[in-house]
């Protein structure tokens, strides 16, 4: 029978990590490959925060730049709206003289246009 035990013992001493399902680790290293296994994901964590902060950079600056476009585009409109109401105002003021001669120069000037962009696009 002691040669039974020493079997069990012995075979106990052998086998004394192992668990159902898998190895069981001694305290220390599984500690030390969880410190490792968290050093690994916080490197990784801090790669994607670098990455999202140059993202978000990058967009900042091309929100900057289309702001800045809109607003030379708004100011472009601004001074066509100017321009156009001072054309609307003399076209205003031709019509309601009502002077056949300045009558027959605006006819004859659009004709003139439409002959010119006519040529030009043919």
């Amino acid at each position: 029978m002691n040669s039974r035990r020493e079997y069990r013992s012995g075979r106990a001493s052998l086998f004394d990590g192992i668990e159902e399902g898998g190895i069981r680790a001694s305290s220390s290293y599984s500690h030390e490959i969880d410190e490792l296994d968290n050093e690994r994901s916080l490197d990784g964590l801090q790669d994607r925060v670098d990455i999202l902060k140059r993202l978000t950079g990058d967009i900042h600056e091309e929100v900057e730049s289309h702001n800045r476009m809109l607003d030379r585009m708004g100011n472009d409109m601004d001074s066509s709206r100017g321009i156009l109401s001072g054309t609307m105002d003399r076209f205003k003021q031709v019509f309601e003289t009502k002077s056949s001669r300045r009558m027959f120069t605006l006819v004859a000037s659009f004709l003139v246009i439409f002959l010119i962009v006519y040529y030009l696009t043919r």
